[in-house]
């Protein structure tokens, strides 16, 4: 069974001024996690800009990081879509060596009812050679899946073994936490209420923000999960301000300037996407001098 208590980072993709993949920063940043004492990494997912990756940039980046980590923490590999056929294909035909579980995003754009939400993630966990984390983030897909759909794939659904929380709606997050199977998995998917919820029962975090802070916010975690909350809250409230600028111009723009800012990589984004304002860039310099 995949161990995926504590904190996963949602790594990012470096590019280089021209727009090409930084493998160089890539993997000096995927050392710089590892040195820090993170418990699993989360691949090629939203944080990646992984929709604007080629499919042999997306097998580049994987391939690096599974090398590179060689099996001393979990790879969790993000694996979603919005053509379910398409992503049964890719599960039964893909090389998933190194892979020990995939992060499937709730369909977007479709708007599907609760039941073809349920009838996608079936035949996902069908064809899945790999655990399947679940991923609820009704700001981007346009569609929350319920609790009870959730609860409901819990239960039917070996292979599925946790949820990537990021409704922001904390009422249906303990519901899920209240009824789910004892070894289901409820992980925050927002790093600003990270702390709360483990209180509340959530095993950890898929965090941002552990690109920059790993080594930090990786102990907030633990001492959450430990129950030393006096501490844990002490880290969390450090954060606050840095929570609310790396969003304020989009994911993963604040933490790539923050990563800019640090000497680690360029503050480059593919389009749709752009780096933050430069008022935002100064504000989180400022921040980061002052931790």
């Amino acid at each position: 069974m995949v161990n995926l208590q504590g904190m996963g980072v949602a790594l990012i993709t470096p590019f280089k001024t021209d727009g090409s993949v930084d493998y160089d920063a890539l993997s000096q940043l995927v050392d710089f996690q590892l040195n820090n004492d993170i418990d699993y990494m989360v691949v090629l997912g939203t944080t990646a800009e992984t929709p604007t990756l080629t499919e042999e940039e997306k097998s580049n980046i994987k391939r690096l990081v599974i090398d590179k980590i060689a099996g001393r923490i979990p790879v969790v590999l993000g694996l979603g879509g919005n053509n379910t056929m398409a992503l049964v294909e890719k599960l039964k035909t893909d090389n998933f060596k190194g892979v020990d579980a995939i992060l499937s995003v709730v369909p977007y754009y479709n708007k599907p009812s609760q039941e073809g939400i349920y009838q996608h993630y079936a035949a996902l966990a069908a064809a899945s050679p790999v655990p399947i984390v679940l991923y609820n983030v009704p700001g981007r897909t346009g569609t929350n899946m319920t609790g009870e759909t959730t609860l409901r794939l819990a239960k039917d659904f070996k292979n599925i073994i946790a949820i990537k929380e990021a409704s922001g709606n904390m009422p249906q997050i303990e519901y899920i936490m209240k009824n789910k199977p004892k070894d289901f998995l409820v992980i925050s998917g927002d790093d600003g209420i990270a702390f709360p919820l483990i209180t509340q029962g959530a095993s950890g975090v898929i965090s941002v923000i552990g690109n920059a802070f790993p080594k930090e916010f990786s102990r907030m975690v633990r001492l959450a999960l430990a129950g030393d909350y006096d501490n844990a809250r002490s880290i969390h409230h450090k954060f606050t301000e840095l929570f609310d600028l790396l969003f304020v111009d989009g994911n993963p723009a604040g933490v790539k300037s923050m990563l800019n800012a640090m000497g680690m990589i360029e503050n480059k984004l593919r389009l749709p996407l752009v780096p933050t304002r430069i008022t935002t860039y100064q504000k989180i310099s400022q921040v980061l001098r002052e931790l």
